[in-house]
C-alpha cells in the first residue's frame, strides 16, 4: 500500500496519485487494452505519480531518500505487488494505526472507511446515521492528527493494539453491514465487502492478541449472516424477505463455521453486542422453518443487546421480534410512549416498523401513513421495492 511506503500523514497526495491513475488507466486501456497485470499496472502509475509529486516538495526529501529506489523497472514487469498475504497483514496494521486514541473515536470511523474500506461520504452518512457534513468535519480531524503526530506503521505497542482492538471490530463490522446490505444505488448486496471483512477478522483471530471473545463473536456473525447470502435475492437480483428465502440454500458448512466461533467467543464472561446479534442470527439459521424460529430467544437477545449497546435501533428491532413472537399489538407496546431521536425518525427503518405493525393490527390509515413515509425515504430502488411488497396494504 501506497501509505505503508511514504506515511499516512501523506494520504491526501497519495490519494490525489490514485485518483491520477485512475484517469490514466481509462485512456491507456482504450486504447493499448488491459494490461497483464492491471493491479500492478495501476500501483506503478499511482506510485510514480506520488513520486513525483513528493518530489516537488523540499521538505519530503527524507522520505523520497528512503522510496526512490522503488521508482525503477517498467510497469509491465513490475512484481506482483497486491499479493493476498503482503495486502492482508498491511491492511490490517493501517486499521490499528487509524484507531489512535487521540482521534475522537467517530473521527477514527470516518477515516478508517473512507481512506482503507473505499466507502464514499454518502455511505458513511447513512452508516453512522448522521449528515454528510458531519462526515466531512470528522474526517478532517482525523486527518489532522495523522499529519501533526505521523505515527510509525511497524511502530504500535502490545498494548496500543489490544487498546484499539474494540475500534477495529467496529471498523470491520461496518465494513460488513454495508455489504450484506449495500447503501449503493445499484447493488442490493456487496459480497466482495463481506469477504474482505470476515477475512481480516480470521486474520485478526488468529493472531495471539486478537483471540478474544469480541474477536470470535464478531467472526461468528460474518459467518452465519455469510451462510444465508445466496438465498437473499431473486433471479432478477430483487432482495427477499426472511420468511421468502429457500433454506435449502443456506451454507451449511458456513453455519457450522459460525456456531464453532460462537462457541469460542463463550469463554470467560465478557460479553459484547457481537455476542447477542451472533446469537439472533444463530437462531435464524437454527430454525428449520420461519415459523419455527424461537422468537422468544431472540427478542432475549435483543433485551441484551440494548443493555450492553443502548439505542433506539436496537428497541425498535426489539419491537419487532417481540410482534413475532407475541403478535403485533405487543410490539406496538415496546414502542408506546418512545422518544425516537431525530436520526431514527429520519430513517426509513422507523416508518417502514410502524407500518408493518399497524398494518398487521387492523389499523390500514396510520399504516398508510407510515407506508408513504418509509417508501419516501428508502435509501435504494432495491429496498424500495422490498417495502412495497411487505408494507402492501389491503382494504
Amino acid at each position: 500500500m501506497l501509505s505503508c511506503r511514504v506515511g499516512v500523514q501523506h494520504l491526501d497526495v497519495v490519494e490525489d496519485a490514485v485518483q491520477s491513475a485512475l484517469m490514466t488507466a481509462l485512456e491507456a486501456w482504450k486504447v493499448g487494452g488491459l494490461p497483464n497485470n492491471p493491479s500492478a499496472w495501476l500501483f506503478q502509475v499511482a506510485h510514480n505519480n506520488l513520486i513525483g509529486d513528493l518530489r516537488k516538495q523540499a521538505r519530503h526529501s527524507r522520505i523520497l531518500d528512503q522510496n526512490v529506489n522503488d521508482d525503477t523497472g517498467a510497469i509491465e514487469s513490475s512484481p506482483a505487488i497486491f499479493m493476498a498475504g503482503e495486502m492482508r497483514d498491511d491492511l490490517l496494521q493501517m486499521l490499528f494505526v487509524c484507531c489512535d486514541e487521540a482521534i475522537p473515536h467517530e473521527s477514527q470511523l470516518v477515516f478508517a472507511l473512507k481512506t482503507l474500506c473505499g466507502f464514499n461520504i454518502r455511505e458513511i452518512a447513512q452508516r453512522l446515521f448522521t449528515s454528510e457534513a458531519n462526515v466531512y468535519k470528522r474526517l478532517s480531524r482525523a486527518r489532522s492528527r495523522l499529519q501533526e503526530h505521523p505515527p510509525r506503521l511497524d511502530g504500535l505497542t502490545t498494548t496500543q493494539h489490544s487498546s484499539r482492538l474494540s475500534a477495529v471490530h467496529r471498523i470491520l463490522y461496518l465494513l460488513f453491514t454495508e455489504g450484506y446490505l449495500s447503501s449503493h444505488a445499484e447493488l442490493a448486496i456487496r459480497r466482495e465487502l463481506c469477504n474482505e471483512a470476515l477475512r481480516l477478522a480470521t486474520i485478526l483471530a488468529e493472531h495471539p492478541l486478537g483471540q478474544t471473545p469480541e474477536t470470535f463473536a464478531l467472526l461468528a456473525l460474518m459467518h452465519l449472516h455469510l451462510a444465508r447470502m445466496t438465498s437473499r435475492q431473486d433471479a432478477s437480483g430483487g432482495l427477499l424477505l426472511l420468511e421468502e428465502q429457500d433454506r435449502a440454500l443456506w451454507d451449511r458448512q458456513g453455519i457450522q463455521a459460525g456456531l464453532e466461533c460462537l462457541s469460542k467467543s463463550a469463554q470467560g464472561d465478557y460479553f459484547s453486542r457481537y455476542h447477542a446479534e451472533a446469537g439472533i442470527a444463530a437462531e435464524h439459521c437454527l430454525a428449520a422453518t420461519f415459523q419455527a424460529t424461537r422468537w422468544e430467544r431472540i427478542v432475549e437477545c435483543y433485551t441484551l443487546l440494548e443493555r450492553v449497546a443502548p439505542s433506539a435501533l436496537h428497541k425498535l428491532n426489539r419491537a419487532v421480534a417481540v410482534a413475532e413472537w407475541r403478535g403485533p399489538a405487543a410490539g406496538l407496546d415496546v414502542l408506546k410512549g418512545f422518544e425516537p431521536p431525530s436520526w431514527l425518525v429520519g430513517s426509513y427503518l422507523w416508518a417502514a416498523v410502524l407500518a408493518d405493525l399497524h398494518r398487521r393490527s387492523g389499523d390500514t390509515v396510520t399504516a398508510q401513513r407510515y407506508r408513504d413515509e418509509a417508501l419516501l425515504s428508502a435509501p435504494t430502488p432495491a429496498v424500495k421495492e422490498l417495502l412495497q411488497r411487505r408494507l402492501q396494504i389491503r382494504n
